[in-house]
């Protein structure tokens, strides 16, 4: 009985202290205690969770890296590919731009024969206005055929082989071509240089020449067909102690970008060089 006693206090005592507990809490006085631990415990996981996502990293950035490194290389190429199929692809369109500029001249112009050609040369010498085209005696091509684009007279053939063709140019300072302005059927001579710039020579003194006046070819000496454009007057010499006047020519042709040409291939030059100062009977 005695043994009992104080075990019945005991229980006594501890239903006592948790009730006092229970009041205590939700009387909130227990509160800066709760707040503390929370606290304390929040913090212990945040830090255990950034060390945690550190030894994560550690241990899997070398891969990412790695993984990262091989698609960007595969980006690179794949951008470089792209890069060059839109090359082509500009290249193309305007390689049939310029043909089907070429064809439009043709069809516009029906009294020619025309093939056509693709420049696959230039003379390498700064001195010559030579290019070479990659059609011959094969297709029937022959030295003085005229060469022209869509936009105005080139040159003419000056050799052919078999399966090509050299072009001299109307830029060539041995280049020499009969032509009359539009307006006043005013004639002269077209003449290039060593800088391939063109001019008119020959140009009497008293023949009206203005800026702007267009140039075609006149068709006179036999070496070329008449109306062939060349280009604009863009400048006239004139002076009074002179024979003739002379003008620059901004020719209409680009021949730093040729690419592709036609060749009036039914166009035989005449050589009358035999007939000029032959005395009479």
């Amino acid at each position: 009985m005695k043994a009992s006693f104080p075990r019945v206090l005991q229980i006594i005592v501890i239903v006592l202290v948790a009730v006092g507990l229970v009041v205590l809490a939700l009387g909130g006085y227990f509160n800066p205690v709760t707040n503390w631990l929370t606290r304390m415990t929040v913090n212990a996981q945040a830090w255990i969770s950034n060390r945690y996502m550190a030894v994560v990293d550690f241990l899997t950035v070398p891969r990412d890296v790695a993984s990262l490194r091989q698609r960007n290389a595969e980006l690179e190429a794949e951008v470089a590919s792209l890069q060059t199929q839109i090359i082509e692809l500009q290249q193309q369109v305007t390689e049939t731009n310029v043909l089907s500029a070429l064809l439009d001249f043709a069809r516009a112009n029906p009294s020619y024969s025309y093939k056509a050609a693709a420049v696959i040369g230039r003379d390498p010498s700064p001195f010559l206005r030579y290019v070479i085209i990659n059609i011959g005696s094969n297709e029937g091509i022959l030295p003085g055929m005229p060469i022209v684009t869509d936009k105005g007279l080139v040159g003419r053939v000056d050799a052919v082989i078999a399966e090509a063709a050299r072009v001299q140019l109307v830029t060539d300072a041995a280049s020499a071509v009969n032509v009359r302005m539009q307006a006043s059927s005013t004639e002269a001579m077209l003449v290039g240089s060593i800088t391939g710039d063109l001019s008119l020579d020959m140009i009497l003194q008293d023949a009206i020449i203005q800026v702007g006046d267009v140039v075609l070819t006149s068709g006179l000496g036999g070496s070329y067909p008449p109306n062939l454009l060349v280009g604009q007057v863009v400048s006239v010499r004139k002076l009074e102690y002179e024979l003739f006047q002379q003008a620059a020519i901004q020719p209409n042709v680009d021949f730093s970008r040729l690419q592709f040409v036609l060749v009036i291939s039914n166009f035989r030059p005449v050589n009358i060089a035999p007939l000029i100062g032959t005395p009479g009977p």
